[in-house]
């Protein structure tokens, strides 16, 4: 084939993609009606019995559902909401309360989950629960995990999940999902479209 039309087919492929992405907003957007029910979050935590409910009406959880484990996707996604909530103006942190859900019950206590998520800072919450409760909130947050063998590892084993960020009001909507990332830019626009929406 030509030149002249390789060049001409490469460059409205790159006009086409280009017209896509101007669409797209950095972050995944709000969810497909029914794509994840979502819905209510109650477990015990390091500030006692949690409960999305508890939120005000202005506040929007944070929630990362990981464990304390975890090599690097973990301490990674914690950092960047850290920072993302640093780089929020006073008045708007009050409004946004970061949970990690630990989906490893059996060595994440609640002191556990304390003394770690202290490592990032003030205002982390840290809950768990039983297998069948993680069940019922990981299904209806869409979120998959599973325990993996490792005999190397000073843990035992390791937890494949799911890494994405949920925005959730205190009636359990997921407002937004925000794809994991080493940077805070994709979270704080998502944050910045939530709470300029209320």
């Amino acid at each position: 084939m030509n030149r002249r039309y390789l060049g001409v087919g490469a460059g409205a492929i790159v006009i086409l993609a280009a017209a896509v992405l101007w669409t797209l907003k950095p972050w995944e957007s709000r969810s497909p009606e029914g794509l994840i029910a979502g819905g209510p979050i109650e477990l015990a935590s390091t500030e006692g019995d949690f409960s999305l409910a508890s939120l005000a009406d202005d506040q929007v959880a944070v929630v990362f559902f990981g464990y304390t484990w975890c090599p690097d996707v973990c301490p990674m996604s914690l950092s960047v909401m850290r920072q993302t909530l640093d780089s929020l103006p006073h008045e708007q942190q009050k409004r946004v309360v970061p949970v990690l859900i630990s989906l490893d019950p059996e060595r994440d206590s609640i002191e556990r989950l304390r003394e770690y998520l202290g490592f990032f800072g003030d205002g982390f919450i840290g809950a768990t629960g039983n297998r069948t409760q993680l069940e019922d909130i990981a299904g209806r947050y869409d979120v998959v995990w599973r325990k993996v063998e490792a005999e190397d590892s000073e843990g035992e084993y390791t937890i494949d999940h799911t890494a994405y960020l949920y925005l959730v009001d205190p009636q359990g909507r997921v407002l937004q999902r925000v794809l994991h990332s080493p940077t805070p830019a994709p979270l704080q626009a998502a944050l910045a479209d939530v709470l300029a929406s209320d």
